[in-house]
């Protein structure tokens, strides 16, 4: 079961949000198929990735602030 209080560095949530954002923007699936998808590849909750995407969107991080 993914830990939800397993600590990421910021590099850590950024990979994260970059593999979640390809995923999207690749058409490959729906948003919360990807969700699903970055969450097993990186052994997090779904719910944290959706904590991360948050945190990305907010912070607008690469490939947002590209």
């Amino acid at each position: 079961m993914p830990d939800e209080q397993k600590s990421l560095t910021e590099a850590e949530r950024k990979e994260i949000f970059l593999a979640l954002v390809r995923a999207q923007d690749e058409g490959r699936m729906t948003v919360p198929a990807s969700r699903a998808a970055t969450a097993k590849q990186f052994g997090v909750s779904e719910g944290r990735v959706k904590e991360i995407e948050r945190e990305g969107l907010d912070g607008e991080w690469p490939p947002l602030g590209e």
